[in-house]
């Protein structure tokens, strides 16, 4: 009986999983966290203050990674939800760069002790039932709920925010505390540990030196490293983007509503595309389905260089598309190659990388910006031509490794 009781508390990791994705991604800020930001201090600060948030996720990374293979996965996750409600309180009852600034900490340390541990949580779940070959369609299920979590508070984030930037703040961290009361019900799963001689940081350097030592593992973590990097760009410049083409429409007071509708149907296309996922990838193979991701990555963030109409605004719509063709495979090809012992140490070292990249592209961003007024156009399209540039030189090494490289398992 006791082993039934703990076979069905594992899983139910697996249905609470999304449950948990929906609730961890309802970030009702997302669509008028710059503008708030802008509107408190200046364009510059709002940049820097993004940064902060991806710099301190990333000196989070790795150690919370180390830290979910040593002490646990729900532990984990019990930290991210707990930082997530504190640095969502902050920016909603703060004021001041100093008061935003530690808040952004906090949401960075949400980002970091999630990233990597939920997934394993997933996969170790599976594992203990005897189901990992389901492992692709449930990391796309978790994604689809990711993606109806963003689009829902989206929606209703920029509503609010239409009578108090504040609310949106509010009910992410209500979201948050959501997370906790889920992870609270789930069951640590069945965890190898490494030998003795295996822990420690030794230890862990041994486990990514033997793991870069495959080759599709490096290839998956430099594309997982710029899909993340030019994905963030979009979402950066996308808000100061659309309130640029609004003014130009005479409908600036509209920006925090129309901020809102554009995410939430930025979704709503992403989940679209989601379930369309595995039907493509079928077709095209995995290197096809992951180069077709980037690929569209770098052709959004050209058309925007090349104009701000309404008409590129309606093409943001289609900026997480490319992680709806990409997430969910990827984190079905790395979880088997790696062991219990260092899996979420690998996957916060790819996250690490991945914020390292952004982080650094947007403090340079940040320097050529006014300090003191709204961004412009004129701005951002500098800045966009240079990340079209380094995307295609970066596609094409990609492109050619795969000659050479067994990307398809």
């Amino acid at each position: 009986m006791k082993r039934s009781q703990q076979n069905h508390a594992i899983e139910r990791n697996v249905r609470l999983y999304p449950w948990f994705k929906l609730c961890h991604n309802m970030m009702f800020w997302q669509s008028i966290w710059f503008l708030y930001f802008q509107q408190e201090l200046s364009a510059a600060a709002a940049i820097t203050l993004f940064a902060i948030y991806d710099i301190s996720t990333t000196v989070m990374e790795v150690p919370s990674g180390y830290f979910s293979d040593r002490l646990g996965r729900r532990i984990t996750l019990i930290l991210s939800a707990v930082t997530g409600v504190l640095g969502a309180v902050l920016i909603a009852v703060g004021d001041g760069f100093a008061i935003f600034a530690v808040a952004q900490i906090c949401l960075g340390a949400n980002a970091a002790f999630a990233s990597g541990t939920d997934s394993s949580l997933l996969y170790e779940s599976l594992v203990a039932e005897g189901r990992e070959e389901e492992m692709e369609a449930q990391s796309a299920r978790g994604w689809q709920f990711t993606l109806w979590g963003l689009a829902l508070s989206a929606l209703s984030g920029g509503f609010l925010a239409s009578f108090a930037h504040e609310w949106a703040f509010v009910a992410t961290a209500c979201a948050f505390a959501m997370a906790l009361f889920l992870t609270l019900r789930m069951r640590e799963p069945p965890h190898a540990l490494s030998s003795p001689a295996q822990q420690g940081l030794v230890g862990q350097w041994a486990f990514m030196r033997d793991a870069f030592r495959q080759p599709v593992l490096v290839w998956l973590f430099l594309l997982s490293v710029l899909l993340y990097a030019f994905g963030h760009v979009l979402f950066v410049f996308g808000q100061p983007f659309i309130a640029e083409a609004l003014a130009l429409a005479g409908r600036s007071v509209e920006v925090p509503i129309v901020s809102g509708v554009v995410s939430a149907a930025m979704m709503i296309v992403s989940v679209m595309a989601a379930y369309r996922a595995l039907w493509l990838r079928q077709r095209v193979g995995l290197p096809g389905i992951l180069l077709l991701a980037f690929s569209l990555q770098i052709i959004l963030i050209g058309i925007l260089a090349l104009t701000n109409s309404i008409f590129a605004v309606a093409l943001l719509l289609l900026r997480m598309v490319p992680s709806s063709l990409s997430n969910p495979f990827i984190t079905a090809r790395i979880q088997p190659l790696l062991s219990d012992a260092g899996r979420a140490t690998y996957l916060s070292l790819q996250s690490f990388a991945s914020r390292v990249l952004l982080s650094i592209s947007l403090l340079i961003a940040a320097e050529r910006m006014p300090r003191n007024d709204e961004m412009t156009y004129a701005d951002m399209q500098v800045t966009l031509i240079a990340y079209v540039v380094l995307g295609v030189i970066c596609f094409a090494m990609l492109l050619t490794a795969t000659r050479f490289i067994r990307v398809e398992r």
